[in-house]
């Protein structure tokens, strides 16, 4: 087992990582930007190494930098936690290459599902369902008609490299082919240095449905059942739960033992989520994300597992504390993201925290890296916390949800609290009757600053 383990992050995922350490007996090293000197992460860790100026590119996303931190420090392992580098394949093979373990999978893993097209091809042949589309890119606006007449409109254009909603671009009739098209592949190539296309079928009600696996790197792997994203913004989650209120057992085993075998196959190591599109019954691959995924803790609270434990003792080369007769579901749990964000526009509210106050009690988790008086800075995402909540079955979730959602304070900026007590109002929310279209819907007749 590792003796010191160094996470490459920051914010509430980094003092998840240094919370799992510490129950392991396994010393934790935090990095920071100088921005982030007074952070929470940087408090809670047993060292801590300033790794550069506030812009993500010279601080969290600066190779050299972090492996400096391992020799100066002597961690053995890094953990990436959720975005920065974490699934980045050069950073993967540098850490090999300085005798350094990666907590997460391998460099060759991660290259080929953060490739969407190569990704497609490899899910479908190891018998994952995908949705109908192109094999492979569309170089041509000539190709893209001819594969929107085959597949049938409507159809989605997105960028191979593309994330975030960004690259995605939706054809209804052929007549919206050409702008489609050519915005795709231009938003490609600014976002992501490449504007190779593909084209899928796109789906007009689905849910976003996701399946939590994880492997031991030694041809054995698991999944832990599904997860509901389905309440989206600009194909950002905000409101995720587990077990999917549209998912019957029978639609779980068989989804979930295809990814199982599908990861086990390719002796994937790790935490890794297995996303799809649902929609009548039948489940299309969209992407693998070869990481912990935001949203890690609605599946904790239903298995009563600890991932990131997990994914620490699998990098160590030792086996998983559990197999897949041992994982039974344990009534429902919900994530909301917390962001500091101002309302109706969700715009960016940094600042100064001046009174912060977690909620508690029964079934009520909040991962966050607020402190009263603390600072958030700029720079970053806006994501400021999640709270967690778990209960008997669904409607006793969404209850404790509402009732720690009222005992939340975080003042001295806005935050989308107030987003969260207006959805938990409508029926739809309630009944777990929505799909991935519904949130925007609704924001744009619902959502006003009284809100």
């Amino acid at each position: 087992m590792f003796d010191k383990i160094l996470i490459a992050n920051r914010g509430e995922i980094a003092l998840r990582v240094i919370r799992a350490c510490r129950e392991m007996g396994i010393g934790s090293v935090a990095v920071h930007s100088t921005a982030d000197t007074d952070a929470m992460h940087v408090r809670m860790a047993d060292e801590s190494v300033c790794i550069g100026p506030p812009p993500g590119t010279d601080s969290y996303l600066s190779i050299p930098a972090i492996i400096a931190a391992c020799e100066i420090t002597g961690a053995q392992a890094i953990h990436p936690g959720y975005g920065f580098l974490s699934e980045n394949a050069s950073f993967v093979q540098v850490i090999e290459d300085h005798n350094l373990t990666f907590i997460g999978p391998t460099a060759e893993h991660i290259r080929t599902m953060g490739d969407k097209i190569t990704a497609k091809d490899t899910m479908k042949a190891l018998g994952v369902p995908c949705v109908p589309g192109s094999e492979g890119g569309v170089p041509t606006l000539k190709d893209a008609k001819r594969i929107g007449e085959e597949i049938g409109y409507p159809v989605i254009i997105k960028a191979t490299a593309g994330g975030g909603g960004k690259g995605m671009k939706v054809a209804q009739t052929a007549a919206d082919m050409e702008s489609a098209f050519r915005t795709a592949r231009a938003e490609g190539k600014s976002n992501f240095g490449n504007d190779e296309v593909y084209i899928e079928k796109y789906l007009t009600t689905p849910r976003h449905i996701e399946i939590q696996v994880f492997g031991d790197g030694k041809g054995r792997a698991v999944h832990l059942g599904e997860r509901d994203c389905s309440l989206q913004r600009r194909h950002q989650k905000v409101f995720e739960e587990a077990p999917g209120p549209s998912i019957s057992p029978a639609e779980r085993e068989r989804i979930g033992k295809t990814c199982a075998d599908a990861v086990a196959k390719i002796n994937y190591i790790g935490a890794g989520t297995i996303e799809f599109l649902y929609e009548n019954g039948e489940f299309y691959f969209i992407e693998m994300n070869t990481r912990l995924q935001v949203e890690h803790p609605v599946t904790e609270a239903i298995f009563g597992v600890d991932l990131v434990r997990e994914q620490i003792l699998v990098a160590a080369g030792q086996d998983m504390s559990f197999q897949q007769e041992d994982l039974k579901i344990n009534g429902h749990a919900i994530e909301v993201r917390i962001n500091a964000e101002k309302l109706p526009n969700f715009s960016p509210c940094p600042g100064k925290i001046t009174q912060y106050h977690a909620p508690g009690g029964l079934g009520v988790r909040m991962d966050s890296a607020l402190y009263d008086g603390y600072s958030i800075p700029p720079y970053y995402d806006s994501l400021i916390g999640k709270l967690i909540v778990h209960g008997r079955d669904r409607p006793e979730a969404l209850a404790r949800l509402n009732r720690a959602l009222g005992e939340l304070i975080v003042d001295g900026i806005d935050t989308t609290v107030p987003l969260f007590h207006a959805l938990l109002q409508e029926p739809d929310v309630l009944a777990g009757d929505y799909n991935i279209h519904w949130l925007e819907h609704w924001l744009e007749t619902n959502l006003n600053t009284d809100t």
